[in-house]
């Protein structure tokens, strides 16, 4: 029993001390791009918490080769994860029961005309784009490039492409959301 107890501390402690030497080097790094990604900056270190225990739960079954990019792909993950879930509603949030006989995927006219203005709202938002952000959504959103094909036809590195991809996809979704909301509510 002694020996099963002392093989888990020696794994806990190289964990600890992986943790400390590959992660925790790039937390300065980590804070500016949740800064980016996330809106409300007093939620940040919460969310870099979080990461963190995914990227120990991943290393401890098996260690990445590269331990930047699995962090800032976990943390990426974690980001629109949290994005999906508070675009959710809730079914407890609503007052109104009739709106659960329509078929979710019904086209009703109402929802036809706010598809219409959905798309052209994001079309002039789009085109208002700084020429390069719009470079950077079309390849990688439209033309499905990853993001390292898209820096190099760009010739741009890819934390200057994410960092437009970023602001861009921000952009569109405020001008979305400014368009769907009632009169300046």
């Amino acid at each position: 029993m002694d020996s099963t107890i002392g093989r888990r501390y020696a794994v806990a402690h190289e964990l600890e001390n992986w943790f400390v030497t590959a992660i925790l080097p790039h937390q300065a790094a980590l804070t500016r791009y949740l800064h980016r990604a996330w809106k409300r900056a007093s939620e940040i270190p919460d969310l870099r918490q979080e990461i963190y225990i995914r990227v120990c739960e991943g290393a401890a079954r098996s260690r990445p080769r590269l331990p930047r990019n699995f962090l800032f792909r976990t943390a990426r993950n974690l980001v629109i994860d949290k994005a999906r879930r508070d675009q959710a509603v809730s079914i407890y949030y609503t007052q109104d029961e009739a709106w659960l006989d329509v078929a979710v995927d019904e086209l009703t006219p109402e929802r036809h005309l706010q598809a219409r203005q959905d798309l052209h709202t994001m079309i002039r938002a789009f085109d208002s784009l700084p020429e390069k952000t719009r470079s950077v959504i079309w390849l990688r959103r439209i033309a499905g490039l990853s993001q390292r094909e898209a820096a190099q036809s760009l010739g741009i590195d890819e934390g200057a492409l994410e960092s437009h991809m970023i602001r861009g996809m921000r952009s569109l979704a405020d001008a979305l959301t400014f368009a769907r909301a009632p009169y300046g509510i």
